[in-house]
């Protein structure tokens, strides 16, 4: 694919252009109070509902992040209807989340009883048995946090969920699921990735995002 430089000589990022990526980030990332004081300064449009459904998004988001993931399921069936029935994988995940909790409680017991209520129905669909058989893996230790799966106790797990989720409640209420940076980062790691591919077929020295960022 040929890129002609030329092409983005009249797309300079103005004031407003700044001002709605840094408003989406916020909005994505549920900063409620800082969207408030930002649309204040800058101008911008923002509606009471969107600021309420934010709030709500930010309760989900901290319940599933502290590992409370019956919670978390609750708030989002009132917040999204229907929205854990048509994403099994993210249904799956968060009860994941509740039943690691209860093993790093030690509460074996109810752990187990809650993987065959609700966990092991899962086990029919073949992409789910890896993960679920890590899961009740999980009991056979004393310390799971030093298991092979130590992994799925991890507050990065638990933000991987979350995002998913964050994910997820925004696309049900039509907003778009990545922020407008995360797809400007998207964009110029793709724009990079060619470009070096160009200057590499023409015998050109790599092109470094430095180069980017100069053009």
């Amino acid at each position: 694919m040929d890129i002609d430089p030329r092409q983005y000589e009249n797309t300079a990022v103005n004031e407003s252009d700044i001002h709605n990526i840094v408003l989406s980030y916020l909005v994505h990332n549920c900063f409620k109070d800082t969207v408030e004081s930002f649309t204040s300064c800058t101008g911008l449009k923002h509606s009471v509902d969107q600021l309420e459904d934010m709030e709500k998004r930010k309760r989900i988001l901290h319940f599933a992040l502290e590992g409370n993931a019956l919670e978390a399921i609750e708030l989002t069936g009132q917040l999204a209807p229907d929205i854990l029935e048509k994403n099994k994988d993210l249904h799956f995940d968060l009860l994941g989340l509740h039943f690691v909790e209860l093993v790093c409680s030690r509460k074996s017991t109810e752990a187990l009883e809650f993987a065959q209520s609700k966990l092991t129905p899962f086990g029919k669909v073949q992409k789910y048995l890896k993960k679920l058989e890590d899961f009740i893996a999980l009991l056979a230790y004393e310390e799971p946090e030093k298991s092979p799966m130590f992994h799925l106790l991890s507050s990065e797990y638990r933000q991987h969920v979350a995002d998913s989720l964050n994910r997820a409640i925004l696309a049900h209420a039509k907003l778009p699921s990545y922020s407008a940076l995360e797809r400007l980062i998207q964009q110029t790691t793709v724009v990079r990735q060619c470009l070096t591919q160009e200057c590499g077929k023409e015998g050109h020295p790599p092109f470094s995002l430095k180069d980017f960022i100069k053009s």
